[in-house]
């Protein structure tokens, strides 16, 4: 990587968004906000309608990561709700600078978005949906905040594979592998492994395994590969590749949480395996939808998807 480029922000933001900064304990936080909502009230004042529901959209944790991820989402979900899309820390058009990236970071930063949204549409909760990994800081943020957060969805989320049982481990402690930070660190190592792991072939590769198909979204390949591009992109993945974002308490996490949850997965690619999750059909407040997809089922079928989601909401 360049070591003198900068941050192009623009070029990260979602198509149809005003991005927003937004400062926080968590770092200098990019919010995606649509821009025919940018700057009104929660409430439509030309209209005595209820205001619309307040969606933030998390997007998943790897070495390509960024708000792109839930494109479809936030195209379709506008008008029936007020929809915005962040970028995690590390990722995105947030910042990427040399630092600690553990849980806490990423379920601070969840928690700056939310209170933000809230404090600005006159304390109301928000509805978090979050993508594969992101969703096990979302219910953590859930059982912390539970009188911010109004509903969990989660998509292909990690944590409820056949190994989940396990996962009830001391709280907050994650699964990092010991000393594997450090050797990944290493600056020739490094550099060498994140260039490999960024390049179009390996996020064409890795979507490629997400989908369970060679026919990916071109859009979404373009992007990822453009926001793992930007100066200081390798710092927070090298703490997701050591283990160290990933919860040992996760199941324990998933089960008490007592707000609405709806989960969609796919039944195709290397994440599909939800054996784990049996337990939620005993659970009034889960909700589980299963597509005929990857792990990106938003992109391969987005009007059934949202369609699934909404009716989640207003059920």
């Amino acid at each position: 990587m360049d070591a003198n480029r900068t941050l192009d922000r623009n070029a990260l933001a979602l198509p149809g968004s005003t991005l927003r900064l937004l400062q926080g304990p968590a770092g200098l936080l990019a919010l995606h906000q649509s821009a025919k909502d940018f700057a009104k009230p929660g409430r439509d004042s030309s209209s005595t309608a209820q205001p619309k529901p307040l969606v933030l959209l998390v997007h998943s944790i790897n070495a390509a990561a960024c708000a792109a991820e839930m494109q479809p989402l936030f195209e379709r979900l506008q008008g029936h709700c007020r929809v915005f899309a962040m970028d995690l820390p590390g990722y995105g058009a947030s910042d990427r600078c040399a630092r600690v990236y553990d849980i806490a970071v990423f379920v601070d930063a969840i928690e700056a978005a939310v209170e933000t949204l809230s404090r600005e549409n006159a304390g109301a909760g928000v509805h978090v949906l979050g993508l594969s990994l992101s969703c096990e800081f979302a219910a953590r943020l859930a059982r912390r905040r539970p009188e911010r957060i109004l509903s969990l969805g989660l998509i292909s989320p990690t944590g409820l594979d056949r190994r989940s049982d396990g996962l009830r481990g001391l709280e907050g402690a994650s699964r990092e592998v010991p000393g594997m930070l450090a050797v990944l660190s290493l600056p020739l190592l490094r550099d060498a492994l994140f260039s490999a792991l960024v390049s179009r072939a390996s996020v064409r590769y890795f979507l490629g395994r997400s989908w369970g198909s060679k026919r990916i979204d071109e859009g979404l390949m373009q992007a990822c590969w453009l926001s793992a591009q930007q100066r200081d992109a390798v710092h927070a993945p090298l703490s997701f590749l050591s283990g160290r974002l990933f919860s040992r308490d996760i199941r324990t996490v998933y089960e008490a949480l007592e707000c609405p949850v709806w989960m969609a997965h796919g039944t195709r690619g290397d994440f599909r395996d939800y054996s784990g999750a049996a337990w939620t059909q005993q659970r009034t407040n889960w909700r589980t939808e299963v597509f005929e997809a990857g792990a990106l089922p938003h992109f391969e079928h987005p009007e059934a998807v949202v369609r699934s989601y909404l009716q989640f909401l207003h059920s």
